[in-house]
């Protein structure tokens, strides 16, 4: 049987962003948790020199990486003015070491305040692994 492609669709939410997120396994969803993210503010990275960043994280568990990695991304954004385009992540249940290549943003329509922790719980299904993330803009 085939696993589903990973993927990210935004969700309906009253007053902030909420986005559901799915791949096979748990590096490939803090890939596509963060493209998503990436495609609610409509960032757009300019072209020219790269840009390569390392992140060593750990936590609890996985829900706690998820956010852990999200706000470092959104750091590199708002101290740094740095995008992402090209992940490598290795990750286990309480760990991960992502490897980050990008460039600076140059467009950005609008900005992501912070990452929740608003009813965020790593599922599996027959989709492989799932989440639903709740951003406040």
């Amino acid at each position: 049987m085939n696993s589903p492609q990973p993927g990210f669709r935004e969700l309906p939410h009253t007053a902030d962003w909420a986005l559901e997120v799915w791949a096979h396994d748990f590096p490939a969803l803090l890939e596509q948790a963060a493209r998503g993210m990436y495609a609610l503010t409509s960032a757009q990275l300019k072209a020219g020199p790269r840009a390569v960043r390392e992140l060593e994280l750990q936590g609890y568990d996985r829900e706690i990486l998820l956010v852990k990695f999200l706000t470092e991304i959104l750091y590199f954004g708002l101290m740094e003015d740095l995008g992402f385009d090209t992940f490598d992540i290795r990750a286990s249940e309480t760990a991960l070491h992502a490897r980050l290549e990008g460039a600076p943003l140059e467009s950005q329509s609008k900005e992501i305040k912070a990452v929740t922790y608003h009813h965020l719980a790593i599922r599996e299904t027959e989709r492989g692994l799932e989440v639903k993330i709740v951003f406040d803009v």
